[in-house]
């Protein structure tokens, strides 16, 4: 009797815990995902922060300002900017890669959009666009293609003005 008991306890454990057990190895799978999308997210934000810093401590770029600058840059002033714009493209570059893809939905749609925007801002700029070819040498094809898309959405925003 106690022999036959233990038998159904064993087929009902069987039965249920299996696809507890599956449910409970999708689902943390599943989070750990998110958590590692977020935490993806976070660290190119921080990225994207530091870069946001580097641009002030150059102010006299005027990196910020709707424009290029009124005034003619010097060499000196030319060759920093570029390299700004070199570390700006190679962040971008490496954030399509890292969060892109064709069918984004929910959280990770709206993380890559705020992505899109910024670099709609930064093609807005005059010397920045005109310096976007150069700055494409090299890169991912697929993202190339992408950012030089992005022209049409900053063009229908309009160029920024001195």
């Amino acid at each position: 009797m106690l022999m036959q008991w233990l038998e159904g306890l064993s087929y009902v454990v069987t039965v249920l815990g299996f696809p507890i057990a599956i449910y409970v190895i999708v689902r943390e799978e599943r989070l750990r995902r998110i958590n590692e999308e977020h935490e993806l997210h976070r660290n190119l934000t921080q990225e994207y922060d530091g870069f946001l810093r580097l641009v002030m401590d150059n102010a006299d770029l005027l990196l910020m300002s709707r424009g290029a600058p009124k005034s003619t840059l010097t060499d000196e002033q030319r060759e920093r900017r570029d390299i700004v714009f070199e570390m700006l493209v190679s962040l971008f570059e490496k954030a399509y890669i890292i969060l892109h893809s064709e069918h984004l939905t929910g959280d990770a749609k709206r993380r890559w959009l705020s992505w899109e925007d910024d670099m709609i801002d930064w093609l807005r700029r005059p010397d920045f666009r005109a310096a976007l070819p150069r700055l494409l040498e090299g890169e991912d094809d697929a993202f190339s293609r992408y950012i030089t898309g992005l022209t049409e959405k900053a063009d229908k925003r309009g160029a920024y003005s001195p």
